[in-house]
């Protein structure tokens, strides 16, 4: 494995530089601020599992050796779980990090987050730099072609449907457009149909790259394409294998991660590699009203480095997606309180943890 250090006053700087040194597979391996003439400063680990090749010419024995270092990496935090010593911590720090880790945040994480607490952060202010956001919307998301993938289930047509009514209702005058490129699964075809109809956008189906083709131009007076693409099947396809059969992935999309709290850690970040390429612009969080618990949310903004920008729940199609912000990602972590409604009384034990947090 490559491994290098990387540096800069802000975390997303530090993130451009990896991306920009290593490419799209670089694994970050560990993050923490230090100070660097008396300011804060970000400093990322980073490692690339095969540097100047494809996973194509990797040796056999790879899969096994990821495993094991898989392996090596759980025992290490298991030994420095105890190295923490919470009496440097004050009781509101305290607190909330002890229920962030009883929700399941990632040792790594935890860690992180110990770090820069002890560094003087609030626990808010910490998480703020782990978890960017940047919220859905027509201003904050200019980009005409938008795509939304995600594995099945996941709830991305019910997602994209919900994002171009929440366009449709912040800028009336905004002509959308829906391309279904996942025309396979019945249910979900006839949904996208009859709320695109009834929404008054125009709807098309392009199943393959001709048809995309056509569909394309028959959008060409649309202020904002949305295209459904078909979830990955198998153990092998890509995200960009899906782009390359449509035709699309030269078109400058931004493609949306549609992604469920309820998956495991390992199963996000076996989805986060197969749906991993330049153009993933964000995650959109679905079925929030599903989970018991919202530390994945956290655990995926880590790993991949992208900004949530919609959170979606309920089964209802109006007034059911909202646009990602801190207060409501609090809210959901520390409460679990989904957007406009009250706290449950679930979420006493986190609302303390939340009080205290702030």
């Amino acid at each position: 494995m490559q491994i290098k250090t990387f540096s800069g006053p802000d975390a997303r700087v530090v993130l451009a530089q990896v991306k920009a040194d290593m490419g799209e597979d670089a694994v970050i391996l560990s993050s923490r601020e230090v100070q660097k003439d008396g300011q804060r400063w970000h400093e990322v680990t980073a490692g690339l599992d095969h540097p100047g090749g494809d996973s194509g010419s990797m040796p056999a024995e790879w899969a096994e050796w990821r495993k094991e270092w898989g392996k090596l990496k759980e025992h290490l935090y298991t030994l420095m779980q105890p190295s923490i010593q919470w009496e440097r911590l004050s009781p509101r720090q305290r607190v909330a990090l002890e229920y962030l880790q009883r929700e399941g945040v990632a040792d790594p994480v935890i860690m992180d987050l110990y770090q820069k607490m002890l560094s003087g952060s609030s626990v808010l202010e910490a998480l703020g730099d782990l978890m960017p956001v940047r919220p859905w919307g027509a201003d904050e998301w200019p980009e005409r072609v938008h795509a939304v993938a995600g594995p099945y289930g996941s709830g991305k047509s019910t997602a994209a449907l919900r994002m171009g009514m929440l366009l449709r209702k912040e800028a009336p005058s905004l002509k959308i457009a829906f391309i279904n490129a996942d025309c396979e699964r019945g249910n979900g075809r006839l949904l996208l149909r009859h709320w695109a109809e009834l929404s008054d956008f125009l709807y098309t189906e392009a199943p393959d790259a001709e048809s995309m083709r056509a569909a394309l131009r028959a959008c060409g007076e649309a202020d904002r394409i949305f295209i459904d693409l078909p979830g990955i099947g198998g153990q092998s396809g890509t995200l960009l294998d899906s782009l390359g059969s449509l035709g699309i992935q030269g078109i400058g999309a931004a493609v949306h991660l549609t992604l469920p709290p309820h998956y495991s850690d390992a199963q996000n970040r076996a989805f986060l590699t197969r749906y991993q390429t330049g153009l993933l612009a964000s995650i959109v969080w679905s079925k929030l009203d599903e989970a018991a618990g919202y530390g994945p949310l956290i655990n995926v903004a880590v790993t991949s480095g992208l900004p949530a920008s919609a959170l979606s729940h309920g089964a209802g199609m109006r007034s059911t997606l909202s646009p990602a912000r801190e207060t409501l990602l609090w809210r959901l972590v520390f409460k679990r309180q989904l957007p406009g409604q009250g706290a449950s009384s679930a979420g006493e034990e986190g609302g303390r943890a939340s009080a205290e947090a702030e």
